[in-house]
């Protein structure tokens, strides 16, 4: 699919770019971490029963970039491929299978979207994923295998996977490093991604129908919603956690601290209500 319908210059405003759109490693790194630090995870949609059908460029930039609104990952590593690719990028849509803080069993559907972007002058592709939530990695990461990634929250790494043939990603969390999701490096056709964000958008068992999420990189920090659970942890390693009272508590928490405009999600407060109640 073309470029047609990207308003480059409006995404990067909209994260804070103001430096050079060469397609190099420097200013891939530099879209990333302002891109996880501007545009904020979130399931609002699916929560309130609207499908994330539409991943065309126009669409996902009038939602992410003109109405300020989020997305989950379909949308963040969609709108961020069509930039890339504009700038000169080359990108390839990847399917990933999460098993991030789940048990051991079956394998687990294709339902995560990545990006493996080249830059013409690196030897190695890049890893690239602006929307896994409260684990989304705050810099590009080499496709390479076993090499521990620094970024400025936790460090990431490449791994391989027991069975399958699978890569696996994975994150130092208090000590300790934990699987986040599986991938190949086998590019996905555009259909892919368009019925992995149906699934995981209207699936009833699909988590992101059934709890308030939201996710953003402030400074150093990461600042995770789950329904009335928000958590705030450092780079240092701390973090400090705390429990909202009310539907509108979290409402204000949505809008005021992850800056989502959330006068335009219809239902939303007794959705939220139902949810937390429920």
């Amino acid at each position: 699919m073309d470029n047609i319908g990207v308003d480059v210059d409006g995404y990067l405003d909209r994260i804070g770019h103001l430096g050079e759109q060469t397609p190099t490693a420097d200013v891939l790194r530099r879209l990333v971490a302002a891109h996880v630090r501007h545009i904020p995870f979130e399931n609002l949609d699916p929560l309130t029963g609207v499908p994330v059908a539409d991943l065309g460029p126009e669409s996902l930039q009038d939602k992410l970039v003109r109405r300020r609104r989020g997305g989950f990952c379909y949308e963040h590593n969609g709108l961020l491929r069509y930039v890339l690719r504009a700038l000169g990028f080359e990108v390839d849509q990847l399917a990933g299978r999460v098993v991030w803080m789940k048990e051991p069993g079956p394998l687990p559907a294709e339902t995560h979207q990545l990006l493996a972007v080249t830059v013409p002058t690196e030897d190695s592709r890049f890893l690239v994923d602006v929307g896994f939530g409260g684990q989304t990695p705050t810099t590009p990461l080499r496709l390479v295998i076993g090499d521990e990634q620094p970024t400025d929250l936790e460090p990431f790494r490449v791994g391989m996977w027991p069975d399958g043939g699978f890569r696996v990603l994975e994150s130092e969390v208090a000590g300790r490093w934990q699987p986040l999701y599986l991938f190949d490096e086998h590019p996905r056709a555009e259909i892919d991604g368009v019925v992995g964000s149906w699934y995981a958008s209207t699936h009833p068992g699909s988590h992101f129908c059934t709890t308030v999420s939201a996710c953003l990189v402030v400074d150093d920090e990461r600042w995770n919603l789950r329904n009335r659970h928000l958590a705030v942890h450092r780079a240092d390693g701390t973090s400090t956690k705390r429990e909202l009272a009310t539907a509108g508590e979290i409402l204000d928490v949505l809008a005021e601290d992850f800056g989502i405009d959330i006068d335009e999600v219809t239902g939303l407060e007794m959705r939220v209500r139902a949810v937390i109640d429920g």
